[in-house]
């Protein structure tokens, strides 16, 4: 609909925002959305031709003059920016309304670039869509910060000469297909510092007691545990390194036999309290949510994804329930401070609430992030059960995490006591004349903010442990006081390697770091995913070896690029560009050309010379015992050399004869973490992968060897045939023709090589099985195929759901299933998966469909794949139309037809005067 003449034209960058921001200016406004970016750096072959040799041609930046970007209108965007200039025309002035971040004033200013109005423009800036905040915003505009698109505009090219100059050091030392990045490179170098210390962690073991404790005049139990002997503290956890090893002086590290020689000591004795202490317990609240730590809390909390935590966020900022998500401050307005405050008095009491509002000041080195943190929108809150009826799944259970973190900010700090008792016991032991318990406990007596809210923790078992002292009450005691030893026991534990990261805690590392942004931590952990350098076990992020291969190569060619304080001091030169105290160009070029008062090299002279990178050293990994793992074209593998004169055979020293040098392979499955990689592991793998396979036994039916190999398609096991089986005659073509085939079978999905039984092979070996026959006599089988488990009758096949099936299913159901129909072709029309009411834009209704491709959205003339992190069953109506709307924004999809070969039999016979006539008009 085109805007009528003298309506003002309002862009924002979403569908979503474009709808809410409508219906709150009213008919004199016409809000129309961008889809994002219009514009950017194109790839060097998207080039005119004149311009692919001239200074533009190998980044699409002119470094030579200026650093100058040549920026292009996204072919997906054509459309888009042609309907823009269209409702430009009729309109009176243009309200560039983009997010108030560096990346909203970029993408404004592009749009000033592209559509180049001739009405007055203003830029109106909001971190809340609510309609006080928009009407506020409309009436307090202001001109577009050229700081702040300078600092976009530098990061922009900053990663631009990043990837291109590095990542083609990585196609040609490690691997075609590599990407690096400013950010995401040294994010990567994190999760792999983090496994090597895995790798290098020694186990070690430490032991304590621990007991039960009873007053002789009372029958309240407690436990605590050995603290010291002799006056010397016990080894506890904290006293080992990273690394496994004892660090802590001073301590007593105790084995099991002392450990239970001081047990069973106690038992029979009496304790006796040396010291009682008791002090006040306060517990203050947690500032309202930043980015990172909203990232952070829905992680531990709602097990949400960094991405899909902004993703979800972002839906619930531009539907107008909570405040601009992408900011560093901690800061609330001071409505919104009154808002919490009375919040919590209306629902908790008056003496939930302190006397004075809290104020969280945190210093923020971002300063073009929003001024506030986030928290609902409005100057009054909306609880949770108000907006139950409007949010579902995901959705609400953000908000009110949100919701809870923002009240309980300002809610009073919670307070009770804290006690701890020391007991000894006079073992008379050699060694341990004397030990002593020590226990401790809270009692809460004003639960405060914590009715409301407590924040979770990255440790579970620290987080458990904390939650288990403070609900644990101590008996009223005082020295000299003697107790009844009800138990005691010798405990073992054995030391941790560091926990990898999760989403949450690598977030957390990187802010405290400095390195990257709140807008891009989602998106630069999903980069080290989608590009192979990382991938999840649970909670956790695994590095790949592919990922120890190009860390290492930058960490000894590009140390810079890969330096942490580099990288923060990088961040911190693009807000000093941002607030106009740095030029952009001048930082560029000694950046990228470098600096020659210091003799700093920049960029282009580090990847000038690559010569001196040893590509098979780069990317060979040592676990011990002269096992290496490489990366290889086609993926890890582990390498084991026999020296010179070694029978590979045999193992013995060849005596005589001369043996060269053999070295023995097998690939690294995907499965397998690279701390888990030991060199018993590697050899396991070694002996499984040799041509003979690794021998699990005998079948007792046919006396033939069954080996487990790993093969180009996967494990698997079979049966070894000798010669004389095989020859049923003396004559070469009889001995042929009556050759026996080894049965072979492939492992089912939860089988491993290095756990398979001879048993289990035997099972595998004995398929297909007879489950019986139907009542005209007909067998059927059930056998394990290219495409899974099925069942077979004659020619009619039958899927079955689970390997173990195979072995499992009686006749009775196989007949039940060949009694249901067969669905020959395309299946038959299921059910939508959800309804999600009358699209807004064609009025049709849109539902949630399982596809070929997986789910999409469709209104019957428009569909719209759904993102990796949305869920079908909880995607909200909103979030539908949005991905519809995206769908529309660019455009139809152009497919190439297939020429049939038909048609070119035919063009050989035609003369070729009509050959270019043909290919002119098809042209």
């Amino acid at each position: 609909m085109a805007a009528g003449k003298g309506r003002k034209l309002v862009i924002v960058e979403s569908p979503a925002k474009a709808k809410t921001i409508a219906g709150y200016l009213g008919g004199d406004f016409e809000v129309e959305a961008s889809v994002g970016h219009i514009r950017d750096l194109p790839n060097p072959s998207e080039l005119p031709a004149d311009m692919k040799k001239g200074p533009f041609g190998k980044f699409a930046v002119d470094v030579d003059n200026g650093f100058e970007p040549y920026y292009v209108v996204d072919p997906d965007k054509k459309k888009k920016v042609a309907e823009l200039k269209r409702l430009l025309k009729d309109a009176s002035e243009l309200y560039l309304a983009t997010d108030e971040d560096r990346e909203g004033e970029a993408i404004a200013w592009h749009l000033l670039e592209a559509l180049k109005p001739r009405v007055p423009v203003k830029r109106m800036v909001f971190h809340e869509i609510t309609r006080e905040a928009i009407q506020r915003a409309v009436n307090d505009t202001r001109e577009i910060d050229t700081a702040m698109v300078d600092a976009q505009e530098t990061r922009r090219i900053l990663d631009r000469l990043y990837g291109y100059e590095v990542s083609p050091v990585l196609w040609r030392k490690v691997r075609q297909g590599l990407s690096a990045g400013r950010v995401q490179s040294v994010a990567t170098r994190m999760v792999v510092e983090r496994e090597r210390e895995r790798m290098a962690f020694v186990r070690s073991s430490y032991w304590d007691v621990e007991g039960d404790f009873t007053p002789d005049s009372a029958s309240q139990q407690f436990t605590a545990r050995l603290s010291s002997v002799d006056g010397v503290r016990v080894a506890s956890g904290r006293d080992f390194a990273d690394d496994g090893r004892l660090t802590g002086k001073g301590v007593v590290h105790l084995d099991e036999a002392l450990a239970t020689r001081i047990a069973e000591a106690c038992l029979p004795l009496k304790a006796r309290v040396t010291d009682v202490q008791e002090k006040p317990y306060t517990r203050r609240p947690s500032a309202p949510f930043t980015t990172s730590t909203l990232q952070q809390e829905a992680s531990r909390k709602l097990r949400m994804s960094s991405k899909n935590a902004m993703r979800v966020a972002q839906r619930l900022y531009e539907n107008g329930y909570i405040t601009y998500m992408r900011t560093d401050s901690t800061t609330l307005s001071d409505a919104a401070t009154t808002a919490a405050r009375s919040q919590a008095r209306d629902m908790y009491g008056a003496e939930y609430v302190p006397d004075s509002p809290r104020r969280y000041e945190k210093k923020v080195k971002n300063a073009q992030e929003a001024h506030e943190a986030i928290r609902p929108a409005g100057d009054r809150f909306r609880s949770p059960a108000q907006v139950a009826g409007s949010l579902r799944g995901e959705e609400f259970a953000l908000y009110e995490l949100i919701w809870k973190r923002t009240v309980a900010s300002q809610m009073a700090d919670a307070r009770g006591s804290t006690a701890t008792v020391k007991l000894a016991v006079d073992t008379a032991l050699e060694g341990a004349q004397t030990v002593e318990f020590s226990a401790s406990g809270t009692v809460i007596t004003f639960k405060g903010f914590l009715a409301a809210y407590e924040e979770g923790r990255d440790d579970e078992s620290a987080a458990k442990a904390d939650a288990a002292a403070e609900e644990r009450r101590l008996p009223k005691l005082s020295a000299g006081v003697a107790l009844e030893v009800v138990r005691a026991e010798a405990d073992g534990h054995e030391t941790s390697p560091p926990a990898r990261f999760t989403e949450a805690t690598l977030v957390k590392a990187m802010e405290e770091r400095g390195i990257g942004r709140p807008s891009t931590y989602a998106s630069t952990i999903g980069t080290i995913q989608d590009r192979g350098y990382v991938f999840t076990k649970g909670q956790a992020l695994v590095p790949t070896w592919l990922a120890f291969a190009v860390t290492r190569l930058l960490e000894e060619h590009f140390g810079n690029l890969v330096d942490y304080e580099f990288t923060a001091s990088m961040e911190e030169d693009l807000d000093r560009i941002a607030n106009g105290d740095e030029g952009r160009v001048e930082w560029l070029k000694r950046f990228y050309f470098g600096e020659e008062a210091t003799s700093a090299a920049g960029l282009r002279s580090l990847v000038e010379d690559l010569g001196e990178i040893d590509a098979k050293e780069i990317s060979t990994i040592p676990i011990g015992d002269g096992i290496v793992v490489r990366v290889g074209r086609y993926g890890p593998y582990v390498e084991e050399v026999v020296p010179a004169g070694v029978d590979l055979a045999t193992g013995e020293v060849a005596d005589g004869a001369e043996v060269p040098a053999t070295p023995r392979r097998a690939t690294i499955t995907d499965d397998i973490a690279p701390d888990e990689m030991t060199p018993e592991m590697a050899r396991e793998l070694l002996e499984v992968a040799a041509d003979d396979g690794k021998v699990l036994g005998k079948d007792p039916e046919t006396g033939r060897e069954i080996v487990a190999r790993a093969g180009r398609y996967g494990p698997y096991v079979t049966e070894v045939i000798e010669d004389d089986d095989a020859a049923a005659a003396e004559k070469p073509k009889a001995r042929k023709a009556a050759k026996v085939k080894p049965r072979t079978a492939s492992l089912f999905k939860d089988m491993e090589l290095g756990t398979l039984t001879i048993d289990d092979a035997l099972k595998l070996l004995s398929l297909p099985r007879v489950v019986g026959a139907d009542a005209e006599g007909v067998e059927i089988t059930a056998q394990n195929g290219r495409y899974g488990p099925y069942l077979k009758k004659g020619t009619d096949s039958r899927s079955l759901t689970t390997e173990q099936q195979l072995f499992d299913i009686t006749l009775e159901e196989a007949l039940a299933i060949y009694a249901q129909p067969k669905q020959r072709g395309r299946a038959a029309a299921t059910p939508p998966l959800k309804e999600l009411g009358a699209d807004p834009v064609s009025g049709k209704p849109v539902v949630v469909k399982d596809g070929r491709f997986g789910p999409y959205v469709t209104d019957g003339e428009t569909n719209a794949t759904l993102r990796k992190d949305d869920d079908p069953a909880s995607i909200t109506p909103e979030r539908g139309y949005e991905l519809l709307a995206e769908k529309r924004a660019k455009g139809p999809t152009t497919r190439k037809r297939a020429v049939k070969k038909t048609a070119k039999k035919t063009a050989k016979k035609t003369t070729s005067r009509t050959t270019k006539k043909t290919t002119a008009k098809k042209s």
